[in-house]
């Protein structure tokens, strides 16, 4: 989601098919996980992903829609991968090579402007180049184990999942809703809602992304709660940042019980387990307030 994204917004119906969608519930035993900042002062960040070397890869992008990929190792070294990047969203790392969406801004999605692309950056060379054009409002971004990319739609009336292959790409679905974050197992692929009064994560078959489609109620509201980006954690739960709510949820992909293990935490766009350099253990979120925060779970939780 982008800042101010919610404003305006007509709340769109969901029209996902429910198969054995478990009721929304929260477990009790729930630790809350412990937070702390870890940077500060960025422009507004949308998303992050680590690559191999120890870096951490941001988004980060103005309100003028004018942006770039930042860098933040672990002893607070900043940098500027990427320059001139105009409303960068989903970042996504395979190998050497970082992938990452521009033109994620809500005019162009609202106003069906296909401004939007997926590009890559050789992070050895530092060589550019554009995998995907005449995209609107490509937002959350996800490679597939075949090499094919997915890029979620949260505003306008196609909102929805895009699938790219090669050079070309084609909407696969036009049914989730205020589709925004995104994410796979491998297996499955998680797709969170934004605007919506009931949020859900819906979860699709990788290998038949057009095929029935099993939906998780999430606890909120979405015009006050605003779900955004999630990932899964290497215990296969679903984290979920919900950015006005100011917290990140707990999701079992299985039962459909969640719970909340950080709060306090306003405009959390984006959340991922730390990468090589950082707690593998710990969740790193960003924010529109141009924080990365930093989610580390007690002995219990």
């Amino acid at each position: 989601m982008r800042a101010g994204g919610a404003l305006g917004v007509a709340v769109v119906a969901c029209g996902v098919l429910i198969v054995g969608a478990p009721a929304a519930s929260a477990t009790p035993d729930c630790t809350p996980w412990t937070t702390s900042t870890v940077a500060s002062g960025f422009g507004t960040l949308e998303n992050l992903a680590f690559d191999d070397r120890g870096t951490m890869l941001l988004s980060e992008t103005s309100l003028f829609g004018t942006g770039s990929i930042r860098g933040l190792t672990p002893d607070g070294e900043r940098s500027v991968v990427v320059p001139d990047v105009a409303s960068p969203g989903g970042l996504a790392v395979r190998g050497d090579t970082l992938y990452f969406t521009t033109g994620n801004g809500f005019v162009s999605g609202a106003l069906d402007i296909p401004d939007g692309s997926v590009e890559t950056v050789d992070l050895t060379s530092g060589a550019r180049a554009t995998v995907a054009r005449d995209l609107v409002m490509p937002n959350g971004l996800v490679l597939l184990d075949d090499g094919d990319m997915l890029v979620t739609r949260n505003v306008g009336a196609q909102s929805g999942l895009t699938r790219i292959d090669g050079d070309s790409s084609r909407v696969v679905r036009t049914d989730l809703g205020s589709a925004n974050g995104i994410a796979t197992d491998g297996t499955a692929v998680y797709v969170s809602n934004t605007f919506e009064p009931e949020l859900a994560v819906t979860v699709l078959d990788s290998e038949d992304l057009g095929g029935e489609a099993r939906r998780i109620p999430v606890d909120g509201f979405g015009p006050v709660t605003a779900s955004d980006d999630l990932t899964v954690g290497p215990d296969g739960q679903i984290y979920l940042a919900q950015n006005l709510a100011g917290r990140v949820l707990r999701i079992d992909p299985e039962s459909g019980s969640s719970c909340v293990v950080g709060t306090g935490l306003p405009l959390t766009s984006s959340v991922e387990f730390g990468g090589p350099g950082w707690n593998r253990d710990a969740l790193y979120a960003t924010s529109f307030d141009g924080s990365v925060r930093q989610l580390t779970p007690g002995p219990t939780a």
